[in-house]
């Protein structure tokens, strides 16, 4: 059935996936993605408003973020909707990780527009039920792991095979966690739930400030493209030591449609925000770079690169963990960035000086590349 369907997608044909460039084609994603998004920005932002999908803001938090109550929220459905807009039009739709991409983007914008329209609707910032979310979180994560370990057991050569599932270990040239000796997979499954649960759970987590996110993600997806764009190219992936993974290269049409949907975004989530993006955003986009790092075989190299989103969540769980059992804190207020608004910088000084530490990560993300 699978191989039927691609085999009938391998002849969809457009204008737009006409252009044989793959480069080009990322470029025209970056360009289309953000075209949407100013476009279509003010009209959902009004939308939003009239809908009255404000922002219900936690009473434990910042007391400087009670002005920002009201605020629509649910910004990501723009987001999410700019991305499947410029990947659909520009990427080869007979690439079998285009279409997880494309799901997981669905399952978890889905889990996250459920838990922000019960926020909203009831004034509760607690929303959907831990379990019942996490549940579905579970199922996405799930479907990505057997999804890639059953396109890697059809690769007709078995060197690939094992490099697709594989943990590769950053500056060590041979060094690597054989997961495929495991059977059925077993390994390479459990070890992408938690890459992607927990990447969409730093993300969110991260999701606190005006803009503190979005332009990480972007950053970031940015670095996994190039990742992506070397491991799905045989010259590169053997000039530089990485695992040849054959429908790898198309990925980079999705990063170039994350970064285009992402920019066009933070021209809105900009402080002052005009609009959040709520968890439909912040799960989604968090889930998506996880796929494309397990996708990459680079899951150390995104740990790098997405290291703020790493700090965020590290800080959650140091915070809730000596306080249960010390009943003392760690910092002033979790996550991170509100720390720091504790100790009296500003939101925006936080804000920028979070995006440059996120700049210098990803740079040394992709020096791994060159490290072996």
């Amino acid at each position: 059935m699978l191989v039927w369907l691609f085999e009938w997608l391998g002849q969809y044909y457009s204008p737009f996936t006409a252009v044989s460039s793959l480069t080009l084609r990322a470029l025209l994603a970056v360009i289309t993605a953000l075209g949407f998004s100013l476009v279509f920005g003010g009209r959902v932002i009004r939308h939003l408003r009239t809908l009255k999908y404000g922002q219900a803001i936690r009473d434990d938090g910042p007391q400087s973020h009670l002005v920002k109550t009201g605020t629509p929220t649910m910004g990501g459905v723009l987001i999410l909707s700019a991305i499947g807009v410029s990947t659909l039009l520009w990427a080869r739709l007979n690439n079998p990780y285009v279409w997880i991409l494309m799901v997981v983007m669905i399952i978890f914008g889905a889990v996250g527009w459920a838990d922000d329209w019960l926020k909203i609707k009831y004034k509760n910032p607690t929303g959907l039920i831990a379990r019942k979310k996490y549940f579905w979180l579970s199922i996405g994560a799930l479907f990505v792991g057997g999804s890639l370990y059953y396109i890697a057991t059809q690769q007709p050569d078995m060197a690939t095979t094992r490099e697709m599932q594989d943990l590769l270990l950053p500056v060590f040239k041979n060094w690597i966690i054989p997961f495929s000796a495991v059977p059925f997979g077993i390994a390479f499954i459990v070890f992408t739930y938690f890459v992607i649960n927990g990447a969409s759970n730093a993300v969110n987590l991260t999701d606190g400030l005006d803009g503190l996110a979005i332009l990480p993600v972007v950053l970031v997806a940015a670095g996994l493209g190039a990742m992506a764009y070397v491991s799905g190219d045989v010259r590169f992936s053997e000039y530089l030591s990485v695992p040849y993974i054959p429908y790898n290269s198309e990925v980079i049409v999705v990063c170039g449609s994350m970064i285009g949907a992402g920019l066009g975004f933070l021209w809105f989530n900009a402080h002052p925000a005009q609009v959040f993006m709520g968890d439909v955003g912040a799960l989604a986009l968090g889930a998506m770079l996880g796929t494309i790092a397990v996708m990459s075989r680079q899951e150390i190299a995104f740990a790098i690169m997405g290291g703020l989103f790493v700090a965020e969540a590290v800080s959650v769980i140091l915070q809730v963990g000596s306080y249960k059992l010390r009943k003392k804190r760690v910092f002033r207020m979790a996550p991170l960035h509100h720390h720091f608004e504790e100790i009296g910088w500003k939101e925006t000084q936080v804000v920028v000086r979070f995006w440059i530490i996120a700049i210098v990560l990803v740079v040394l993300g992709l020096m791994t590349l060159k490290l072996r």
